[in-house]
Parts: structure tokens; sequence; C-alpha cells
């Protein structure tokens, strides 16, 4: 079958990551150690066999190709590997899975903790927050976390993959495909809301207004929060789409000054260092995750505000801490996705994710910008790195098309 892979190889990483710096919104394909194969198609025994639909295009391997992932995750990861983690795919074999069959349509929750792996659960497994697994490198399975990333099990930018039974989600039928697409990134923002809810008439950032800080702005306003939500973007279809999911107000690329009014709090003039700020935002959802989101989330947040980094960020340069001892800030992260708490419930986020997708609740349209046929991977990427001149928010393969990309605008 066809399938996109990726080969470990140290110098492309570091050549790709000192190139990404130097030119930020250009693809470098022809250094990055990817591309389309002839793969194996041989799923584990007892699992669902899928002929792939569409597969979207995540940060997490935007970081990769671009040489940007952290050292320290090296040990989480099994390559060679097709990428692709965020599917929609038909059902070939179910395999005994409950509630689908033949031709149906569903996505798959592409995380791989105990359960799949055939392993007695974990401390964090036992307790549902297998987001946390601390068995990710062991069992039959080569170590890593999620499909794409595990060299044991396809991923979704292939024409066909495999899939446990547990971790597979009927799609309705009256949801598009194009839209079922989007509930890996939706659940992505669901998780840190679900953790992570800010009291009632709070003032709240999401800075990043990529598909991740889009999906977190209509996620708290899907669970009901009246926060006044505060989006800082770098462009105008970005800032559109923000207002259009529930957003209060956006701010494209403020300084310091800006952040600072915007969430009422007041600058403190300082010799150096760009000034202080005092009062502030409850919450500051950070989806971005560089140098400067993280400074300007920890000054613009009140005493004992709360910070979230729901970026996969690796280093950052320096940063100064003063803030969190000073206004006894609580700092945090957000991985992916298991369960939550949803009306007095315990639910599982990804399919939470999907039911309010096919509900109609969650504003979708736009947030698919470009589909592209597998072989056009090039493109598809190079669209995913330069944001600004392809208008992209999420860029999709589709493994059964050819020939030249088309939008998909709902």
């Amino acid at each position: 079958m066809k399938a996109l892979v990726y080969r470990h190889s140290a110098p492309l990483y570091l050549l790709s990551g000192l190139l990404s710096r130097v030119v930020r919104r250009r693809f470098f394909s022809r250094v990055a150690p990817l591309g389309l194969a002839d793969a194996a198609f041989d799923p584990p025994a007892g699992w669902m066999r899928l002929r792939v639909l569409l597969c979207g295009i995540c940060g997490s391997d935007l970081n990769l190709v671009r040489g940007a992932e952290s050292f320290l995750m090296e040990p989480y990861g099994s390559f060679p590997a097709i990428l692709g983690h965020e599917v929609v795919a038909e059902v070939l074999d179910p395999a005994g899975a409950e509630g689908v069959g033949v031709g149906d349509r569903v996505v798959v929750e592409p995380l791989l903790p105990c359960a799949v792996r055939g392993l007695e659960p974990c401390d964090y497994c036992r307790r549902g927050e297998y987001n946390l697994c601390e068995r990710f490198t062991e069992g039959p399975l080569a170590s890593g976390p999620v499909f794409g990333f595990n060299r044991s099990v396809g991923g979704g930018m292939a024409e066909f993959m495999a899939a446990h039974p547990s971790r597979v989600f009927r799609v309705p039928d009256t949801m598009p495909t194009e839209t079922a697409v989007l509930v890996d990134t939706l659940a992505s923002g669901l998780q840190p809301v679900l953790d992570n809810y800010p009291p009632a008439a709070a003032t709240v950032v999401v800075y990043g207004a990529g598909a991740i800080g889009q999906m977190l702005v209509r996620s708290l306003r899907c669970l009901g929060s009246d926060a006044r939500i505060v989006v800082v973007a770098r462009h105008a279809f970005q800032r559109d789409l923000a207002l259009a999911g529930g957003a209060s107000e956006v701010l494209m690329s403020p300084n310091r000054q800006t952040l600072g009014r915007a969430v009422g709090a007041r600058l403190l003039p300082t010799t150096l260092g760009g000034g202080n700020l005092e009062g502030g935002a409850e919450f500051f959802y950070d989806c971005v995750g560089s140098s400067r989101s993280l400074q300007e989330g920890l000054l613009c947040l009140r005493g004992k505000g709360r910070y979230v980094m729901v970026a996969t960020a690796a280093s950052v340069k320096k940063v100064d801490l003063s803030s969190l001892w000073f206004r006894q800030l609580t700092l945090t992260g957000s991985n992916c996705y298991s369960y939550g708490a949803y009306r007095g419930e315990k639910v599982r986020t990804y399919a939470l994710a999907l039911e309010l997708l096919a509900s109609g609740k969650v504003a979708a349209a736009g947030l698919l910008t470009q589909v592209f046929g597998l072989e056009d991977w090039e493109k598809a990427f190079a669209a995913m790195f330069d944001k600004r001149g392809a208008r992209s928010v999420k860029v999709a393969l589709d493994p059964r098309r050819g020939g030249p990309p088309a939008p998909r605008t709902r």
C-alpha cells in the first residue's frame, strides 16, 4: 500500500531544525527524512482493518519534520513509522468491535496505553488517565504513545491502517467525513478545558489561534463557560474564525501593554525587561509554546492564576520566572485526552468531541481548509508551514484521491 513514512535520521533532523529556524514558513521536503513508499499492511492479531478516508496533519507531525521535538522525547518514538493520527476511516473488518460493521465510518483515538499493549493497567490507566500511561515503551508493541510515532502500528497517512477495537468510535451517518476529521483536534482542545475549567465570569487568554486554539475557544463555549475569552492571533482569517467560535475579543500580535489592557491589568514600567503587569486574567491557555507566549502568560495572570501549556513545546529561551513565585501562579500542562467531567458525569473526551461535533454545537465551518491527495503530501505540509500564505488551519490528506488539491470549507 502507499504510505507516508518517516525514517529517523539524527543529521537530517538537526539540519531540518536549523533550516526551519532560519526560514520558518518554508517546508524543506528534500531535507526531511519523509517520503511516500510501498509499505506492508500486516495488522496485529485481533485488530480492525480500516480503509483511510481522511487524515489530518497535526502540530506534532510538523514538529517532527521540522526538527522541533524535544530530544528528551526520543524514547517515546520508534521509527520508521507511517505518520498520521487524526483519522477517519471505513471499516473493512470490524474484528468483533461492538457497534460497528463493515462499511461504517469510524474515528480512531490514537493513544496506545496498557490496554492496547496487552499489559496489566498501570496506576494511571486504572484511573482512566491513560494519556499518562507509564508503559508507552513496554509490551509487544514498539515504543510510542500514539499512531504515527510507532513502527509496530501504521498511521493514517496511508491507504489502509489497523486499530484496536477499543479505540474506535462510529461516525453518525449524517456527519460529513470532512467534519469527522476534526474530532481529534477538538478532543485536544476539550481536555485542557475539562481539566482546567475557569470560574464564572473569569477572564481567560487563549494564546494562539491555530487549529487547537480555535477548538479550545469552542470547547469553552460548548461546555457552558461565560468567561471573557481574549484570543491572541497572528492572521486576520484566524481572528474571524475565533470570533465565529465564541471569542470575546481578538488581539493581533499585541505588545505587552495592549494584552495587559485587554485583560484588565495595568502596566508597571521597568528600566529593563519591557514592563511588568499588575492584575490580569485568571487563566492562560498557551497554544503556541514559545518563549514569548510563556513570558506573556506569566505576566498577564493575576495572583493565583493558572497557566496551561497546551502546545507540545520543547525547550524555550530565557524566561523571567519572577511572577511564578511573586503571584503564586500554578503552571500545568495538557497531554492529548482521556476522561473528564461533563454535566456531573465522567465521560471519555474523544466520545464527547464526536458528540459535540455531530450535534452542530461546534462552529466547524472554515476549520478544514485544504485536502490533498497522498501523492501531494509535500504541498500539504508546505501549506501547514505557511499558514499566512495558504490561509491554512487544518490540512488533511485523502489517500483515495490524486491530482491537484481542492479546498474543503465545510
